[in-house]
């Protein structure tokens, strides 16, 4: 409603069971967008300074679960309870909002998945941040956006390989599908990524 925003591969998101939707991050919107647009209930990480004041309150109200950037253990295991229980969590592994290309992701993800036993949904964002804007900036009315689901990821640990291993190699799995989703859906809408990161660019230099 408040954007003009176009929702591709809604059938690759399962219809039961346990899912985590694991999305591309640039810009303050992302969260509300694809709980909006998600076809499940979801439950979405988010960091715990937002659950203040009456945002915190519709938050809490709504089942998000907040993350503490000093240990994110009891988010962690939050997340895993709602995966047990068959529901659907929503992630951002890059952690922080920037570029949104997926170069690197936390493996928070990929020990949901493990654990949960739940597929892994790779979730592309775009055009909630454009070049120049801050990472806390709310696009303009009528924005023109694209949420695109791609094809789930199904990870699991193979019998003779260490946990620390698997845990890596189920983390690069799923980054490598969602920046390939996210690079498909750039080239397919037209939408460009933000070509900067003022979280990284605007810290002192050590």
């Amino acid at each position: 409603m408040v954007w003009a925003t176009r929702v591709e591969g809604l059938e690759n998101v399962p219809a039961d069971g346990p899912v985590v939707l694991a999305a591309n991050h640039t810009g303050v919107v992302d969260g509300p967008v694809v709980l909006g647009v998600s076809p499940r209930p979801l439950h979405v990480l988010v960091k715990e300074e937002m659950f203040v004041g009456p945002v915190g309150a519709v938050l809490r109200a709504a089942g998000q679960i907040p993350v503490d950037r000093q240990g994110g253990r009891p988010a962690l295991a939050a997340a895993l309870a709602v995966l047990r229980r068959e529901g659907a969590v929503g992630v951002f592994p890059e952690g922080n909002r920037g570029r949104g290309d997926a170069t690197a992701a936390r493996a928070g993800v990929a020990w949901l998945a493990l654990n949960g036993h739940a597929r892994v949904v790779p979730v592309a964002v775009l055009g909630t941040r454009r070049t120049g804007e801050g990472v806390n900036h709310v696009p303009g009315l009528r924005r023109r956006l694209v949420v695109r689901f791609g094809e789930p990821v199904v990870v699991a640990r193979v019998p003779g390989v260490s946990g620390k291993q698997a845990l890596e190699d189920a983390n690069e799995r799923i980054r490598h599908a969602l920046a390939v989703l996210v690079a498909d859906t750039v080239a397919g809408s037209g939408i460009a990524l933000p070509l900067d990161d003022p979280n990284r660019e605007g810290r002192p230099a050590p």
